[in-house]
């Protein structure tokens, strides 16, 4: 039935200037088109084929696993670093069979790496890559 609809992340968030520079600016996303939804107090912002939708929320936060996945590939020492520039704050968390090299968690039995980060309202945020 929705196998062939597009789906979109929504994270919820207290202060939309805040996420919008931190969406824009330090995580580097494109702002999309509203379309239809002409609220002032959601954002679109374009990832790849996707889109994120970033409402003001009283709830923002609340959730504590992770609302956004990222997978970058290859590419993962190279967008930490670039996120590192611009500010972004990486979490550390202890998993068995995982070792942290700087930022990134490294799970070699999975043939995965992998790091968290924060939103300004404490909306877990992951990027994986190999």
């Amino acid at each position: 039935m929705l196998a062939n609809a597009d789906a979109v992340a929504t994270v919820g968030v207290r202060d939309i200037a805040a996420a919008r520079e931190f969406y824009g600016k330090v995580l580097g996303l494109r702002e999309g088109d509203p379309g239809d939804c002409k609220q002032s107090e959601i954002l679109f912002f374009e990832s790849g084929r996707s889109r994120i939708q970033v409402y003001r929320s009283e709830y923002a936060g609340s959730n504590q696993a992770t609302a956004i996945t990222w997978d970058v590939g290859g590419q993962i020492g190279e967008v930490v670093a670039a996120l590192k520039a611009r500010g972004a704050r990486f979490e550390h968390y202890e998993f068995p069979g995982a070792r942290l090299e700087g930022d990134i968690h490294v799970m070699e039995d999975m043939g995965m790496k992998a790091v968290w980060l924060k939103d300004p309202d404490g909306n877990i945020l992951n990027i994986n890559g190999r």
